[in-house]
């Protein structure tokens, strides 16, 4: 089996913190995208649900991008809120992106380590070319 990691020399957290895990790592054809949360350049960004979902969905994208899936690949996903009155706002941002391809998911309500709304994360395949 082979595992390629991206990022593994681990990504900046809040305040320049250096983050011990990869964005993401890909066994044979799937792809586990470690969470992610609303920041641009190690910081929080500011504004509502809305705005933190499509953030964190972006930053999901990239690291899919990066590895060469799109959200089609996307099996699965786990999302995190922090409070359980944003499930409808959250909703309609990840239609936005999701809507096409929805993939498998839970969604819970739990206290963020990161302090921010929402948090997510995926796990992709794709069968290899060839």
């Amino acid at each position: 089996m082979s595992i390629k990691r991206y990022g593994a020399e681990g990504g900046k957290g809040e305040g320049g913190q250096q983050l011990p895990f990869a964005r993401a790592v890909e066994a044979n054809g799937w792809l586990y995208v470690s969470g992610q949360v609303p920041m641009v350049n190690g910081e929080v960004i500011t504004g509502g649900i809305s705005a933190q979902s499509r953030q964190a969905i972006l930053n999901l994208i990239a690291i899919l991008k990066e590895a060469s899936f799109g959200v089609e690949h996307v099996v699965r996903c786990g999302v995190w809120l922090d409070d359980p009155r944003d499930f409808a706002a959250f909703n309609a941002v990840f239609r936005e992106y999701f809507g096409e391809h929805p993939p498998a998911r839970a969604c819970v309500v739990s206290s963020m380590v990161v302090d921010c709304k929402v948090e997510i994360e995926c796990v992709a395949y794709k069968a290899s070319e060839g």
